[in-house]
Parts: structure tokens; C-alpha cells; sequence
């Protein structure tokens, strides 16, 4: 069985639904359902009792795009633990693209980070070649690039405080740095901070990096360690944007890509395209009702 959620622009709903209907029948799926949630949003909910998940994916996004959409093999809930990447996930910046503007040197580092991001690059690698044209910053700019330059994604600290609110736990797991992480955590409502910590000395960052790096393989392990340590029935939600959160999409209950680069895009069970962050909870049938609001 997959259930399939999704957002998109209503006034074409009946007439994409009725494509969607017999592209699924051309492939031998018959649509057993399709309405609203209950919780009174404009998610509708699609119902299919056979079905191959990448391909019904592939054929609702072909007539809905641009959706927010997920496709479960499993009856929805409010997952246990959310796990999120930061930057362009949770936050509108790539802090290093950002920190480096000061220096004078952001095209350079934004070239990297972009290739890194589509899995282009190694990540270790790029980070630490990032982190070392950084050397001679004054750790002061790293506060100035908060104040100025970090601002969360819309919906971000809704969607945190809401799922916080109805029993999930939830942690922030970056390539990023401790510097940036942790004031957006606390902004945000996380409740752990993984991530990478720039080495400061007489108030200047060196270029270097102090203890290991949080890679893509760490994300993964953070999301499986927590599933385990909350019990083995842990229904979890992962979300992200770049090629570095693969494992962690696909280690998830459900691994939802935000404005996604294709990769990861691909990897999960759906994404979020049209909307903002709280979509999440609408495509998670959480009434607005009981919502978190600022």
C-alpha cells in the first residue's frame, strides 16, 4: 500500500488529479482513494493498493509540480524524532558562503560549497579547503554574520515548536559550524546541536577545524542513534537539501528534501517545493489549530 500527500495549486487539482488517475492505471495502479485530510488543509490524501514509490513520485510530480508531496509506505503519524539539516534548510544562508563575504572572498567559497552540495566534491575535503581561506578572520565577524546575514527559513521555527509540542525530539545536524548552529537552535527550538567547530586562537580563526567533521555519515548516524535510543518502533523525519544528507533521507521513516538540489531531491520519500516549512505539518495532517506560532 502507498499513501501519497500532497500540496498544489488548487484550481487545477480536479483536472491534474483525473492525469494523475489514469497515468497510475496505464501502469496498472488503480487509485482506491483520493480526498482531503481530515485536518481541514488543502492536503489531499491518494490511496493505492499497488504501486512502486519512486514511480507514482515521478508521475504525481509530472502533474503537480510545483508540490509539496510525500509518498509513505506506511500509514502517516507525527514522527518521534525530526532530524534537519541548517543551512538551506532551516536557515535561508550557507554560513561559510556568508562568513566569507566579509573576507572579500565569497564567489570563491560559494563555487565549492555549490559543487559540494550536488556531490561533486567530497565533503571533508571541501570543507577543510573552505574552512583554510578563512585563516586570519577575526572571530568577531562570525557574530556580525549572524546578526546580519542568518535569518530561519519561513515556517522554520513553527514547524520545530510544533512537532516539539506533540512529543518529537528534535535535532539540528550540520556540515555547518557550532558558531552559527547553536544560537539558531535556541532560536528555533532544537533540541541538539550536531556540527563542526572552527578553531579560534588570539581571536582569529586559524583555517582549521577542531575535533571530527560532521560529514554525511555522521547525519546518518545521529538519526539512527537517537531512533535507537527512543526505541526501535521510532517513527522518524529527516529533512535537507543537499547531497551530503542522502544517508540521512534515506535512513528516515520519511526523508523530506527542502528546494532540494536533484540528488537530493531523489532520495527521499518527497519534498517540499511550493510551500514554506509548514507544510511539513500540513502534509502530516497536525491541525493549524495546534500550531506553535510565534
Amino acid at each position: 500500500m502507498l499513501i501519497a500527500r500532497l500540496l498544489a495549486e488548487t484550481a487545477s487539482i480536479a483536472d491534474n488529479l483525473d492525469r494523475a488517475r489514469e497515468m497510475l492505471r496505464a501502469r496498472g495502479w488503480i487509485v482506491a482513494m483520493a480526498e482531503t485530510v481530515r485536518s481541514g488543509s488543502d492536503a489531499i490524501e491518494i490511496l493505492l493498493p499497488d504501486g512502486e514509490q519512486q514511480a507514482v513520485r515521478a508521475i504525481l510530480d509530472e502533474c503537480f509540480s510545483p508540490s509539496d508531496l510525500i509518498v509513505s509506505d506506511r500509514p502517516f503519524e507525527v514522527p518521534k524524532l525530526f532530524v534537519s539539516d541548517m543551512d538551506s534548510t532551516m536557515i535561508a544562508a550557507e554560513c561559510i558562503d556568508e562568513l566569507a563575504d566579509f573576507a572579500g572572498i565569497k564567489p570563491q567559497i560559494a563555487a565549492i560549497t555549490e559543487r559540494a552540495m550536488r556531490g561533486e566534491l567530497e565533503f571533508e575535503g571541501a570543507l577543510r579547503e573552505r574552512v583554510s581561506l578563512l585563516a586570519g578572520m577575526p572571530d568577531s565577524a562570525i557574530t556580525q554574520c549572524l546578526d546580519e546575514r542568518i535569518a530561519p527559513m519561513p515556517g522554520a521555527r513553527t514547524l520545530v515548536r510544533t512537532l516539539r509540542e506533540k512529543g518529537c525530539y528534535t535535532v539540528l545536524v550540520t556540515g555547518g559550524f557550532h558558531a552559527f548552529a547553536d544560537p539558531v537552535a535556541e532560536l528555533l527550538g532544537f533540541d541538539r546541536v550536531v556540527a563542526n567547530r572552527l578553531e579560534v586562537q588570539d581571536g582569529r580563526l586559524t583555517g582549521g577545524l577542531v575535533g571530527s567533521i560532521t560529514d554525511s555519515s555522521v547525519k546518518a548516524h545521529v538519526l539512527q542513534e537517537e531512533q535507537h535510543r527512543l526505541g526501535d518502533h521510532t517513527t522518524s523525519l529527516a529533512m535537507g537539501d543537499g547531497a551530503n544528507d542522502i544517508p540521512m533521507l534515506t535512513a528516515a521513516t520519511w526523508g523530506v528534501a527542502y528546494r532540494a538540489k536533484p540528488a537530493a531531491r531523489e532520495a527521499g520519500q518527497g519534498w517540499i517545493e511550493r510551500g514554506d516549512l509548514t507544510a511539513v505539518l500540513d502534509l502530516f495532517d497536525i491541525p493549524r489549530t495546534e500550531w506553535v506560532r510565534d
